[in-house]
């Protein structure tokens, strides 16, 4: 059976900037090509470029986005999301940062 990858849309002040994957490999960043157009990028460890970031971890930037600690304990209960989950506590938590940056789930 064909596993369903999830997908997210990455904003940047309120720009839509690009779109994060679960992959079979673990995971991509693409850029929107109108996003790179603005010059800025979400972060200098992602510059902008229109051919997709790929890893088999979570990006380093995106993980930075994720509670910690006793909170990322009570997130998981909470949510009922395995701790471990990284995209998917990414997906519940990071719809409204404190940040410039927003995470949506594309359903």
């Amino acid at each position: 059976m064909k596993k369903n990858y999830r997908k997210a849309a990455v904003y940047s002040h309120k720009h839509k900037a690009g779109m994060l994957e679960e992959t079979e490999k673990g995971y991509k960043f693409t850029y929107e090509k109108k996003f790179i157009e603005l010059n800025v990028p979400i972060s200098v460890s992602l510059p902008l470029r229109t051919e997709p970031y790929e890893s088999d971890i979570l990006f380093p930037f995106f993980q930075g986005l994720l509670p910690e600690g006793w909170y990322l304990e009570m997130v998981a209960s909470t949510l009922k999301i395995d701790r471990n989950d990284d995209y998917g506590i990414l997906l519940a938590t990071c719809k409204e940062t404190i940040g410039a940056v927003s995470i949506e789930e594309i359903l």
